[in-house]
């Protein structure tokens, strides 16, 4: 899922930039002050305090329909993703898997997913669809491709993935879309699913950038990189060392989480120190990336590790401690350790982990949607405040609402509730045995658009 447009105005953040530079050191300042500048102080300056050699960027055009600084702001227009036609990516090198899963990927590589896996994915993408309607959001679509088609460059020979993480491939950095290069083979060719939405919102305004395309030579990967223990990835990854080199630039747009004009990434599997330099000259002087990094053997996209949800608020998998997570301590921002999973050991995760729960959607501050299944969290939601938007049983119950509306596939799929951030606090244990089908593992995914990775 990719946020297009959110309200114009939105959350300010200025509480929080004051409260994180009345805590910072003028030398911490420079990495942090000012960090949740959101969409009405990123496009208005001269409603902020910033300094004048932090000047934000033009206003947008009244009509101009892409509009998104954060991952909080009242969330008005999204493209979600597709299922149909998904593909098993071929395994190479650079498609590392957990192990166990070898066989799957030796098998199928270049086929169609499970035809009963897609259709029970296919008809969740859709209520997700009709949930965020009725919250009001407008929800666009990718077009539908074969991504079973081989094709070839002059350095390599693929077949394709799907059209299913908008979040992967492209981010909106206020009225900007970014396409990014990407790093998988399979992947290469992922743009054309959204080449017509994207030419629509050039059309009506918005700005289109699209990152230099790797050629994915043999050198872009190390062809040597040991996939077999974890152990061997530590050390590696402590050593700043990935399957991807820095022969050329590449990156995945989920790499990247925007706090208004400071933009956080991370050095992955996917996304290499060329791609992330790339991103910061591309997007200076008006916004900053920053590298943060995380105890983690297999990086790859980080919203499942370190996700911000509103002003000085982030989630941050215990799993995978952030390594300067003392900073933003001090910089008075809310850590919140979200709860262990409840998905199965034997979940067909394939490329995934049990932390796609913690990958949840902000429609606005004081609204989130979570995966149904996932008790826990929604248990750390409930601590806050009592749901008051959900889906469950086949019914979908608006705050908006007196009477429950039934919806169109009678799925438990979605919980949304408000939340009072100023009440942050960490859920309780874990609960075990919640059924788990398949479909949600790549629901989650095509939904939250957090993309294809070992999360």
């Amino acid at each position: 899922m990719l946020r297009v447009r959110c309200l114009r105005g939105g959350s300010r953040g200025a509480e929080a930039v004051h409260y994180i530079g009345s805590r910072l050191g003028r030398t911490v300042t420079g990495w942090v002050q000012r960090t949740f500048q959101s969409t009405q102080a990123a496009t208005a300056s001269s409603r902020n305090s910033c300094a004048a050699d932090d000047k934000a960027t033009d206003p947008l055009p009244k009509d101009c329909p892409v509009s998104s600084y954060n991952e909080w702001d009242p969330l008005e227009e999204v493209i979600v993703g597709r299922a149909e036609n998904a593909c098993v990516p071929p395994f190479t090198v650079e498609a590392n898997t957990y192990e166990k899963y070898w066989t799957f990927y030796q098998k199928y590589g270049g086929h169609h997913f499970p035809k009963d896996h897609l259709k029970k994915a296919v008809a969740e993408i859709e209520e997700m669809c009709n949930i965020l309607k009725m919250e009001g959001v407008t929800v666009r679509r990718p077009d539908t491709i074969d991504w079973s088609l081989k094709y070839k460059t002059p350095d390599f020979e693929s077949t394709g993935l799907y059209g299913a993480m908008p979040r992967d491939i492209l981010i909106v950095v206020g009225n900007e879309i970014i396409e990014a290069p990407m790093a998988w083979r399979a992947r290469f060719f992922e743009y054309r699913a959204y080449r017509a939405i994207i030419k629509d919102y050039f059309r009506r305004g918005a700005k289109w950038t699209t990152a230099p395309k790797p050629t994915m030579a043999d050198e872009l990967y190390d062809q040597d990189y040991p996939i077999h223990s974890v152990e061997d990835r530590h050390k590696l990854a402590a050593q700043g060392k990935f399957v991807t080199t820095e022969f050329e630039p590449c990156f995945d747009a989920a790499d990247f989480i925007r706090a208004g004009r400071d933009i956080f990434a991370q050095r992955s599997q996917v996304t290499n120190y060329m791609g992330i330099e790339w991103m910061r000259k591309h997007l200076a002087p008006d916004y900053r990336v920053h590298i943060i990094s995380f105890k983690d053997p297999n990086p790859m996209h980080i919203d499942a590790t370190f996700n911000i949800i509103g002003p000085g608020l982030v989630l941050s998998n215990p799993d995978r401690p952030c390594h300067q997570i003392d900073l933003f301590k001090k910089a008075g921002w809310t850590i919140v350790t979200p709860p262990i999973p409840v998905i199965p050991d034997d979940h067909p995760l394939w490329m995934s982990s049990k932390w796609l729960s913690m990958n949840v959607l902000m429609l606005d501050e004081k609204r989130v949607m979570v995966d149904a299944n996932e008790v826990p969290i929604q248990k750390m939601f409930e601590k806050l405040e009592v749901p008051s938007c959900y889906f469950v049983d086949g019914q979908y119950t608006s705050f908006q609402q007196s009477q429950p509306q039934k919806v169109s596939v009678p799925l438990r799929l979605t919980f949304v509730m408000p939340i009072p951030w100023e009440e942050a606090s960490t859920a309780g244990p874990a609960m075990s045995g919640a059924e788990a089908p398949y479909s949600p593992t790549l629901i989650d995914q095509a939904c939250w658009g957090l993309g294809l990775g070992l999360k």
